[in-house]
């Protein structure tokens, strides 16, 4: 490898364009392979990982082509009723129109009479004639999977007959339904569109009532569970309902972030997720991760795996939902609960965070990148983050956060520890992750925190990874990014 065999200055490249890569950023990683190469011309792992750089990087042009302008965008969820998953049918002559665009420069291409450079300019503007006559045209070319011709000339869903799965009668979630899907998950079955269509659309609708900040109240003599970073291990996830019972109205948890990706059944953990929130909003509170992003699950995993298992309406319906995440919450007036931690400027208050417009991707900076990306770090004061993006915080920065807001501790996830938690900052903050055996290849175990009310005293329990069906981690995740692994 590059950082292997030269020092230096190629090293610094190299390792930041990896960092780049596992943030999505493609064009600031190909300047940084591009500089590689110029520093190491004959280094054949160089000029390989340049070329497949700029491979990913001509993909986000063409995709950034053919995309809608953010300001004539409409909302996938908008577009869909899952009583009848209806949506207009797209016009045989732009689908013909389109298709015979690509044909035709295929055609030219194979003659020698244009360049690939060609090529591709005609695709784009035939997409993007698609996309300008008919934004929909992408979402609805994925209900002609289970559809059939309405009277009206649209195209509908229907449950087969044939189909013996978990069933929601009418709008409600039920604790029956719920338990009848895990049941099919466990044996690796899929849920109907149509169903997983309403659990998602209703999560949708729970979560955009919420503010982005959460307050909890637990009553006393009852107890709260707080679970972290899952990452798509869907067995463990079951194993932590094993140990600790299934989500109700007695029986409360927060999972804080990181649902998906890596753990190769990260559709599983969200749509089961998803489903207790539907079937008793204040059963199942849920915050935001950094994972929950565009950019994380077009490499880690959770786009692909979606496009796999359901469809790509279903990718930009989850990117929707998961900017509806709230980014933080409080219980009891006590303990403040984030995906990532604190913050680069003292005296951010509760209110602060309560006022963050979240229904975005995540910047690369400010207050909301802060929530979802920052790391604890033993020594006082701030300092750069490990990851490229957000910070490290130290104790006083905890402690005095906790003093301007009244709060008595931190709990935060987004680190894989040995014990599946750690408490730091003299006592005030605590990591907690729940993804035991990380990747099938970390060794460590998981753990979730239980609170009593009114002491709110945490009470940990460590847990082991438990065996899952023979699906590895990441198998669904972007190639390129294996090629860096």
């Amino acid at each position: 490898m590059v950082n292997q065999l030269h020092g230096g200055t190629s090293q610094g490249y190299y390792r930041r364009g990896v960092a780049y890569l596992a943030m999505g950023k493609f064009k600031d990683a190909l300047k940084d392979f591009q500089q590689v190469k110029r520093l190491c011309p004959n280094d054949p792992d160089a000029a390989k990982k340049l070329r497949e750089c700029e491979k990913a990087v001509m993909k986000l042009k063409f995709e950034e082509a053919i995309s809608v302008p953010e300001a004539e965008r409409r909302s996938v969820a908008d577009s869909i009723d899952y009583r009848s998953i209806v949506g207009s049918m797209v016009s045989n002559r732009i689908l013909m129109g389109g298709a015979a665009a690509v044909v035709l420069a295929a055609a030219l291409m194979a003659a020698n009479f244009m360049s690939m450079e060609a090529v591709v300019a005609i695709i784009v503007l035939a997409a993007s004639v698609m996309v300008l006559v008919f934004p929909l045209a992408r979402v609805n070319s994925e209900f002609l999977y289970g559809t059939r011709i309405s009277a009206k000339g649209n195209l509908a869903t229907e449950v087969e007959p044939q189909y013996s799965g978990a069933r929601i009668e009418g709008d409600a979630v039920t604790l029956d339904f719920v338990k009848k899907m895990i049941e099919d998950f466990k044996k690796e079955k899929c849920l109907h569109k149509r169903y997983a269509f309403q659990i998602v659309l209703q999560t949708r609708e729970l979560l955009r009532a919420l503010p982005s900040l959460v307050d909890i109240s637990v009553p006393d003599g009852k107890h709260f569970t707080i679970c972290g970073d899952v990452h798509g291990q869907f067995y463990d996830l079951l194993n932590i309902f094993e140990l600790n019972g299934l989500p109700s109205e007695d029986n409360p948890y927060l999972f804080n972030g990181d649902f998906v990706d890596r753990g190769s059944f990260s559709l599983e953990v969200i749509l089961t997720l998803f489903a207790f929130k539907c079937m008793c909003p204040s059963a199942m509170y849920l915050t935001r991760g950094n994972h929950e992003s565009k950019s994380m699950n077009k490499i880690y995993g959770f786009e692909g795996e979606v496009k796999s298992k359901l469809n790509e309406t279903f990718v930009e319906l989850f990117a929707e939902v998961f900017c509806c995440l709230p980014l933080a919450h409080v219980i009891n007036n006590k303990v403040f609960v984030v995906h990532g931690g604190l913050f680069s400027v003292d005296g951010v208050k509760l209110s602060d965070i309560k006022a963050i417009d979240r229904f975005c991707e995540p910047p690369e900076e400010g207050l909301m990148c802060e929530t979802l990306w920052s790391d604890p770090q033993p020594f006082p004061g701030r300092g750069p983050s490990k990851r490229g993006v957000g910070l490290s915080f130290g104790p006083d920065v905890t402690q005095k956060f906790l003093e301007d807001n009244n709060l008595d501790l931190v709990v935060r996830s987004h680190e894989v520890k040995d014990e599946g938690y750690e408490i730091d900052h003299d006592g005030k903050l605590i990591t907690v992750f729940s993804a035991p055996n990380y990747c099938d290849q970390m060794g460590n175990k998981g753990a979730f925190i239980r609170f009593e009310s009114p002491e709110m005293k945490p009470n940990i329990t460590s847990f082991s990874a438990v065996p899952h069906p023979n699906v590895m981690p990441m198998a669904y995740a972007n190639n390129f990014l294996k090629m860096f692994s």
